[in-house]
């Protein structure tokens, strides 16, 4: 009887020290054991491609479900050809690089094809209907944070709405809260400035070519515009995929499903980090640390 005891004793003690040498999957093992059928595909009809004059390129998907009509002007802009030839107005460091119309305003004002100048923000959408998937964490500015459309998302019991994290792209407007209507786009660079959250229409991502915005020169005008003989980076042209060749490089690309069992485990290994350069984890993640990966589709 002690004997069968203390062998069962033996046994046990040895599988508890295998259980806590069991290696836990980092972010990239994750990532390579995913299975297709947690990807999704980026929709081409509503992802921009704007070349930059230095040769750089930039993907921006936009967020119908949360800006119907703004992605509408947003994409009638593009379509009419308004966003080539503009420039890069504003580089603020640790926060946003914004583009758009140096003539905005004035009688030399481009052209934006009958489009009225104003627009009634979309701050915020009703939460009923909309597909989330809830981060437990928690958060400081929200009852509620998660991912939503691949887009970092936050609700109370009412609305949903989209969240200003590193790469989100936001419409310009003045103090009126309808002076924005998508022809001004910017986006965010530096450390999520949340309290912008409800007070601006988020109408999309980068998700591809973020290098090419955040490592600009820093304008030194007020709230980082350029001024004076300050070099304003040009745009040479903004598309939509879809009416490229073959559906242009979004055609060729996929996002992580926000509701697959990949994602769920991608979030766990960066809120608990296991590489051997990590001595603590943190435990938690906050909602703009959340991964959200896209990929060259296999």
């Amino acid at each position: 009887m002690i004997k069968n005891l203390g062998r069962l004793a033996a046994l046990l003690a040895s599988t508890l020290a295998v259980l806590g040498s069991a290696h836990a999957a980092t972010s990239a093992e994750v990532l390579a054991a995913s299975k297709p059928a947690e990807w999704r595909a980026i929709d081409p009809r509503t992802t921009l491609v704007m070349t930059l004059a230095n040769g750089g390129e930039v993907l921006i998907e936009l967020a119908p479900q949360f800006a119907p009509n703004t992605t509408q002007n947003i994409l009638t802009l593009t379509k009419q050809g308004f966003f080539n030839g503009l420039v890069i107005l504003r580089v603020q460091d640790n926060y946003v690089t914004q583009w758009g119309d140096p003539a905005a305003g004035s009688p030399g004002a481009r052209a934006q094809g009958g489009l009225a100048a104003t627009l009634a923000p979309e701050w915020t959408r009703p939460r009923k209907g909309l597909a989330f998937s809830e981060l437990k964490d928690g958060d400081v500015y929200a009852p509620e944070v998660g991912i939503s459309h691949g887009m970092p998302a936050a609700r109370n019991k009412r609305e949903a709405w989209l969240t200003h994290c590193y790469g989100m792209v936001g419409v310009g407007r003045d103090a009126a809260p309808e002076s924005g209507n998508g022809s001004e786009l910017y986006v965010v660079i530096g450390h999520s400035p949340r309290h912008l959250d409800r007070n601006i229409t988020l109408a999309g991502r980068v998700i591809m070519g973020m290098d090419q915005l955040s490592a600009l020169p820093r304008g030194t005008g007020a709230l980082g515009f350029y001024q004076g003989a300050e070099p304003r980076l040009g745009i040479s042209s903004v598309r939509i995929s879809a009416q490229l060749p073959n559906g242009g490089p979004a055609a060729r690309l996929e996002a992580l499903r926000e509701d697959s069992k990949s994602f769920a485990a991608l979030t766990d290994a960066r809120r608990n980090r296991t590489d051997d350069w990590t001595k603590v984890k943190a435990g938690k993640i906050e909602i703009c640390n959340v991964p959200l990966p896209v990929r060259v589709k296999p």
